[in-house]
């Protein structure tokens, strides 16, 4: 049994596999993403299915297989999962941060400790219910997508670097622009938007929390643009949290 390891990961999603298992797709502090098989998990007399939800924040150990490693045992670290999954807002938001980390994370066993404590930093605010899910949700996705290189220009023009504030922000050209750099299909958001967008960057949440509900909705639309267009795909569960936030 010398081939076992262990690493603390948060459960991204699940699938079926066969009739009793589970194949579980983590985000680990060291090895990156990793993709694991669990036996039996979907007996209801399994020792440790609860613990492999989404979600939840484990210490697991594995086996490495030939395919698929399989994991052995399991322990909770944080029970974010009990916070989030009877709050619609909060599932919502916590569905959206596990998506993006599992799409931002692309190649398995590649290290992402950056993203690993992003992920668990946003599932604890969520699970804690402290702050609006929604600015939680935009605060990470800022995050994330600096850890990418995509973070968008917002003090200084994204084409020119010419110091802000400005007041076009365009997503094709990777931020706020300049009157002389900004290009067709440009908006306009309001400076307080452009504030709200620095404040969650940079973790301001004096200043983000309070920014009023229009400039929250404008900024998680800019915010949702912007990372869609670099993923070149839609999330599923972004669509979710944003009509949440509209109504």
């Amino acid at each position: 049994m010398a081939n076992l390891y262990r690493d603390t990961g948060v459960v991204l999603r699940v699938h079926k596999l066969g009739e009793a298992d589970r194949i579980i797709t983590l985000l680990t502090r060291r090895n990156g993403k990793v993709r694991a098989v669990a036996r039996g998990v979907r007996r209801t007399t399994s020792r440790f299915g609860a613990r492999l939800e989404p979600f939840c924040h484990v210490d697991v150990q594995f086996y490495p297989g030939r395919s698929l490693d399989v994991i052995t045992q399991v322990q909770t670290v944080d029970a974010f999962a009990q916070g989030i999954v009877s709050d619609y807002p909060r599932f919502t938001a916590a569905a959206a941060v596990v998506e993006t980390a599992d799409r931002l994370a692309a190649e398995e066993r590649e290290p992402a400790t950056r993203l690993y404590l992003l992920v668990a930093g946003a599932l604890r605010a969520l699970s804690a219910g402290e702050r609006d899910p929604s600015l939680v949700l935009d605060a990470f996705l800022l995050r994330a997508m600096a850890y990418a290189g995509w973070a968008p220009a917002i003090t200084e023009c994204a084409r020119c670097g010419e110091p802000g504030p400005h007041r076009a922000f365009s997503v094709p050209a990777g931020g706020v622009v300049c009157a002389g750099c900004r290009p067709a299909g440009a908006v306009s958001p309001s400076p307080e938007v452009i504030r709200l967008l620095g404040a969650l960057l940079h973790g301001d949440w004096e200043v983000a929390e309070r920014c009023q509900p229009s400039a929250r909705r404008d900024a998680s639309g800019l915010v949702a643009a912007h990372l869609q267009w670099h993923l070149e795909r839609q999330l599923r569960s972004l669509p979710l949290v944003e009509r949440r936030a509209g109504g």
